[in-house]
């Protein structure tokens, strides 16, 4: 169970690393702005904003990878407090965007489902071991 949580906050890391490349170094470019749904003004106007939210999304999936290598190596502890940080982070910022803007629910799903089952895992996977 801790394995597949493990692989599970893998995939988000992962995921919010290719993340951080859209938001901080290619936020104006016509795919990424299809992708986030905004014109070209919105992008240019929010392109600060975006750069400095990419990089908060490199930042949780480093400590994330940070938590899973702990784990590995051993470090149950310290490395589960690291994965929880982690992905808790990204599934609370998957609810916030949920209930902020209904219309990203497909987006809240995207960024939310990983960190979610690497949670549930994690906390069934602990609580058995």
């Amino acid at each position: 169970m801790i394995t597949a949580a493990l692989v599970f906050a893998g995939l988000a890391a992962v995921l919010h690393v290719y993340i951080f490349v859209l938001e901080s170094f290619r936020w104006t470019e016509p795919a990424t702005r299809r992708t986030f749904g905004t014109t070209p003004e919105e992008a240019e106007t929010t392109k600060l904003l975006a750069y400095n939210q990419g990089f908060y999304n490199l930042f949780l999936a480093i400590v994330t990878g940070v938590g899973v290598a702990w784990i590995s190596s051993g470090g149950m502890a310290v490395g589960a407090a690291l994965v929880f940080a982690g992905v808790g982070s990204m599934l609370a910022a998957a609810i916030v965007l949920l209930a902020s803007a209904p219309a990203k629910a497909r987006s809240a799903v995207v960024q939310g489902a990983f960190p979610l089952i690497a949670v549930v895992l994690l906390a069934v996977g602990l609580s058995l071991a």
